[in-house]
């Protein structure tokens, strides 16, 4: 059966590679430095966007109560995200799927609202970064996610209709700008982004091998 959609539109962080797990634990130990708790239910608000949207930085300046001077704490944990990844493959059933969706004759890109140095760096180092038809970040459009405008430069220029472009996501911020942007979209929730409520996507799977049926 020929699949209805013309493209897969696939976030970066969390599902292709693995990277939000390094990123929390490393944001629960500053706030363990200072005495406080970060729970996942909390961090969660700021997965898939940036700090506009939720700041972990604000947050535990008020709980402390505190000014916090951030530059030595910001590359000490940025070293850190780094030396947890180290040797990180892509996530389970990423490649197969990009790789059925292309002899399918099907488009792919990868949408992220990280930068193109963090996304493109990784794609080289795991093997598919000449896989995709285009990459599309943070410096692409004038607002990042949850705001649609990401996905839509995307289906520009891969020259397709938002409607047939499927978005691949494992954030509620990036559900819901593939609902903005008017694109079909399926959640493939991470070990960080679980316990949230992805009722907004049309479908929600276990794992990306099970994007092979909707190819």
């Amino acid at each position: 059966m020929q699949s209805p959609f013309r493209a897969l539109l696939f976030d970066f962080d969390g599902l292709i590679v693995d990277t939000e797990w390094p990123i929390y634990n490393a944001w629960r130990q500053t706030f363990r430095d200072h005495g406080h708790s970060l729970p996942l239910e909390i961090f969660t608000q700021c997965i898939g966007t940036d700090f506009d949207t939720w700041s972990p930085k604000t947050h535990l300046e008020e709980l402390t109560g505190d000014r916090i001077d951030w530059h030595l704490l910001d590359n000490a944990r940025q070293a850190r995200i780094e030396t947890e990844l180290v040797g990180a493959t892509a996530m389970e059933g990423i490649p197969k799927a990009v790789k059925a969706a292309k002899a399918a004759g099907l488009k792919v890109a990868v949408v992220s609202s990280s930068s193109h140095r963090w996304v493109d760096e990784w794609l080289k180092k795991i093997g598919l970064f000449e896989q995709f038809d285009t990459t599309v970040c943070r410096d692409d459009a004038e607002r990042i996610k949850p705001a649609p405008d990401l996905y839509l430069v995307a289906a520009r220029q891969l020259a397709l209709e938002p409607a047939t472009c499927l978005v691949i996501e494992d954030s509620v911020n990036g559900i819901k700008a593939a609902k903005s942007a008017g694109m079909p979209s399926v959640a493939i929730p991470n070990r960080v982004t679980a316990g949230c409520d992805f009722s907004l996507a049309d479908r929600v799977l276990k794992s990306a091998a099970e994007l092979l049926a909707l190819i």
